[in-house]
């Protein structure tokens, strides 16, 4: 891509509503632009950065056997009446009729829905377990949303749905994704620590908060240090192994501010190992038996049978808020810092381009098209600015490698330059060779 044909509108200032660091940089990066409150447009910049966040999130759903399928964002009111969460849900429900006067809404997470998919179509125990998730927009009609894509009204979010036979295989899908969730979270450059928290208006008796930590975060958590050096890498997705990860993180106090309590925070946690600070969460996973599949009448035939409700849990992770949750935990000094893994170009070719003298824009236009080649996503300023002017709005825009042709720049070797400040001058076949190894290590 040239960045003369890339639609991307920067903003020189900070726009006085952003209060957070994110907010800031999404929209002075070009990323996003706000329709109305709480409700945003993907600019191509912000898109692509949250479709690869999609995809790897993806992977990791397909990798502990979870089925993708997608239901639509307009839901019948009746089943939620039938599950008794229609009135309790409040005002965040966007309730509304069609011109036949059959009561609808816009759903806000997709429990009813799925539990009808389910009993309409599983009859029998020998069909479970079943694990089954979707990504798709939500909206809820928050009453204060602040902080850009981290407290909006309209967001994209993935949703998973197991249903089992017992609590004990439940448990066995609930560590599934509990592995899933925090491999997802590596692979997106991200720290997120399980943290026991309340259900809130899902329900249930058991549920963890996946956690990184920001000052800007909304949660405030109480956490032994230790728990930050599990290493996830020594665990398989095989069960046992996942029951000893649990396990793991089970030795170490993690919990949200609505599950604190201080004497046995103090009883636990020796004072050198307490951690009191603030956190952004990034995923919700909830275990509710048969709270939905009861009222709803979803049930399985047995051998004997006799029908059994099933066992259900249901798995969130906000993807469209992730894109400001990685930018909250990883810039530095207004420098928009990517993991490259969801960068939105692995790398930007910067040359010095001089009026009368078009040498370095051939040189840049060479390396383009090699990277290109090479299937290696590639963003070329073709603009006639400054290169310090280059410089400042590729800090803003964030691409983890740089390859400047500038006064350093000799023959056949260029200025590479990675996102954590290492520089080096390297030929083109080095480059190549340094980006295909980066891509093949995420």
């Amino acid at each position: 891509m040239y960045l003369s044909k890339l639609f991307i509108p920067l903003l020189k200032e900070n726009p006085s509503e952003a209060k957070i660091k994110s907010h800031q940089l999404m929209l002075r990066a070009g990323m996003i632009k706000q329709s109305s409150t709480g409700i945003y447009s993907w600019l191509p910049l912000g898109f692509k950065v949250m479709k690869k966040i999609e995809q790897i999130v993806r992977e990791e759903q397909n990798n502990i056997g979870a089925q993708e399928l997608l239901m639509p964002t307009i839901q019948s009111a009746e089943i939620w009446k039938e599950s008794g969460r229609y009135d309790d849900y409040g005002e965040e429900m966007l309730r509304i009729k069609d011109r036949q006067g059959k009561e609808m809404l816009y759903g806000p997470t997709n429990e009813e829905l799925i539990t009808e998919i389910f009993r309409s179509s599983i009859k029998s125990y020998k069909s479970l377990p079943q694990l089954l998730y979707h990504i798709q927009w939500k909206f809820r009609d928050e009453l204060r949303p602040r902080f850009g894509v981290m407290r909006c009204k309209e967001f994209f979010m993935k949703d998973a749905y197991s249903f089992d036979l017992s609590d004990e295989d439940a448990k066995k899908s609930y560590n599934k994704m509990f592995f899933a969730y925090l491999n997802t979270f590596k692979r997106l450059g991200l720290t997120a620590i399980p943290m026991a928290a309340d259900t809130g208006p899902i329900g249930g008796d058991l549920s963890h908060e996946f956690v990184i930590l920001a000052e800007t975060g909304e949660s405030k958590i109480y956490s032994d240090k230790r728990v930050f050096d599990i290493d996830i890498s020594k665990y398989t997705n095989e069960e046992n192994s996942i029951k000893e990860l649990r396990k793991k993180y089970d030795e170490f106090y993690a919990v949200t501010d609505d599950k604190f309590k201080k004497d046995d925070f103090e009883k636990r946690v020796k004072k050198d190992n307490q951690l009191v600070t603030k956190g952004i969460e990034v995923g919700h996973i909830f275990y509710f038996g048969d709270k939905y599949s009861k009222p709803l009448k979803c049930s399985v035939d047995l051998q004997n049978g006799k029908k059994v409700d099933v066992k259900m849990g249901s798995y969130g992770i906000g993807v469209s808020r992730l894109v400001a949750a990685i930018i909250e935990a990883k810039f530095n000094n207004n420098i928009m810092k990517w993991p490259e893994s969801v960068a939105p170009f692995e790398v930007a070719i910067i040359p010095s381009l001089q009026k009368n003298d078009k040498s370095n824009y051939l040189k840049a236009e060479k390396i383009y098209n090699l990277l290109i080649k090479n299937n290696i996503d590639v963003l070329l300023d073709d603009t006639d600015e400054h290169l310090s002017a280059k410089f400042k709005k590729f800090d803003l825009i964030g691409i983890p490698c740089q390859i400047i042709l500038g006064s350093k720049s000799q023959d056949d070797k260029f200025e590479f330059k990675e996102i954590n400040g290492k520089t080096e001058i390297l030929t083109l076949e080095e480059i190549k060779k340094k980006l295909l190894n980066k891509r093949n290590l995420n």
